[in-house]
């Protein structure tokens, strides 16, 4: 069946949409009640790299895929910690068989991480793998990195995390930088973590790459979803627009070459939260459940994290394990993306790169990301102000002297003056409105 057959295209925009593959599987029914998967029930061979591990296993009703050279059998639906469900729900979580749970120091007020800190008391230490991050904030250092997760290790209640992460890395330079590897190698020396990885928001087609060649990472998570079957409006000449041509895949691809777990986030993408669905995103499973399979279609991600808040989340999320697309949900799936795809940001930082005027546009968007879709209003206001350093708002050359008055600060307000050049939006790969975009969220956050 051709693409056009299934979705009519906006004039404005292609959209490279595989071919919809036969071959509906009936959801398996779920049993309760289940055991605790012991991690040690797993093949894993303690040290170095597990190159005899399976790629994947079924245990119970969930199925575990290999984390590239760590070993690690994860399941294919992972949890993310921001926020974690209450913890009557996330045992439930864990009995079901996820056994990977994804913290940061930043989630909640570290909160985030004394709730998995209970956890692991409660059930045992080898009843979950954890993946715990610091952030790069402020004039950090070396002290800094190692404090920070010292503070880590005494809310998680444990000696050891078995991935420690750079939490949403943005400069490939970083993942080389002598302070954090100093770090690394002392936090390593204290056994205070297994495997180091990384999580890209941000830039990531020169920060994977980066990562992959250094040779110092053992996993990477990435933002992947469905919106990456999207072709761009420009023609792709080089490998440095992999985003053009199939999203995000090479990049998963070449952690693969190299044997470099990947976990994707960001998967479910209906403007981020889980909204209210027509009856026709839920004729078939829902519309979650079918992104989740799509991302899932990728054998070299050994998991999706996801947000799991509640139990109608949680049916949805865990019906995907071991899951094939029906012909029904890949359509829905493209009829999706052909609707939103105009607003949608990849964040690949083309925009910003090229902003004559220094404007952090891509992050500016992500902080607009959080408002208008996840409905996280003080962590947006909180990204914006931080996107924009001593800088208050955005403004046009013709707003700001406007603005200035508006601001009880006026002496110290300072701002980013747009020259409404059009650079970000001739370097967006996917033709967005840039500075529309850049201009609601300093309205927003005015």
């Amino acid at each position: 069946m051709a693409v056009k057959d299934i979705i009519n295209h906006s004039p404005k925009r292609r959209a490279l949409l595989q071919g919809i593959a036969a071959g509906a599987s009936a959801l398996a029914s779920r049993a309760r009640g289940a055991s605790f998967p012991r991690l040690s029930d797993k093949p894993e061979i303690p040290g170095g790299i597990r190159q005899t591990s399976p790629q994947r296993i079924r245990k119970g009703d969930m199925i575990y895929r290999r984390l590239g050279r760590t070993g690690l059998l994860i399941s294919e639906i992972s949890l993310g910690g921001s926020p974690l469900p209450d913890e009557r729900l996330l045992y439930r979580l864990l009995e079901r068989g996820v056994n990977y749970l994804d913290t940061s120091d930043s989630y909640e007020n570290g909160n985030v991480e004394r709730m998995t800190g209970r956890v692991i008391k409660t059930l045992g230490r080898d009843k979950v793998y954890v993946h715990g991050r610091f952030h790069l904030l402020g004039p950090w250092t070396e002290a800094s990195i190692i404090a920070s997760v010292e503070g880590s290790m005494r809310r998680l209640a444990t000696d050891y995390v078995d991935i420690l992460g750079i939490h949403g890395v943005e400069k490939p330079e970083h993942l080389t930088d002598e302070r954090i590897l100093g770090a690394f190698e002392k936090l390593k020396s204290r056994g205070l973590y297994r495997f180091r990885g990384l999580t890209c928001h941000l830039n990531q087609r020169t920060v994977i790459p980066t990562a992959v060649e250094c040779g110092l990472y053992d996993m990477v998570q990435v933002g992947y979803n469905v919106f990456d079957i999207q072709e761009t409006e420009k023609e792709v000449k080089t490998y440095s627009d992999y985003l053009g041509e199939s999203g995000i895949r090479k990049l998963i691809d070449l952690c693969r070459s190299k044997d470099i777990g990947v976990t994707a986030m960001k998967v479910l993408k209906i403007g981020g939260r889980r909204q209210a669905l027509t009856p026709e995103q839920t004729a078939s499973g829902g519309l979650y459940p079918a992104m989740l399979k799509w991302a899932l279609e990728n054998e070299h991600l050994a998991a999706v994290v996801t947000e799991i808040l509640n139990e109608e989340q949680m049916e949805q999320d865990l019906s995907a394990v071991g899951q094939k697309l029906t012909v029904s949900e890949r359509r829905m799936l493209y009829a999706h993306v052909a609707a939103n795809v105009r607003d949608y940001c990849h964040f690949c930082g083309s925009c910003q790169s090229d902003c004559p005027a220094g404007i952090p546009t891509a992050d500016i968007s992500r902080s607009l990301v959080y408002a208008e879709s996840y409905e996280k209003t003080s962590r947006a206001a909180a990204a914006y102000r931080s996107s924009l350093g001593e800088n208050f708002a955005v403004a046009t050359a013709a707003e700001a002297p406007n603005s200035a008055r508006r601001t009880t600060s006026a002496a110290k307000a300072r701002f980013l003056t747009c020259g409404d050049c059009g650079a970000c939006e001739r370097a967006c790969p996917y033709g967005l409105p840039v500075r529309t975009r850049t201009r609601r969220a300093a309205a927003l956050f005015a």
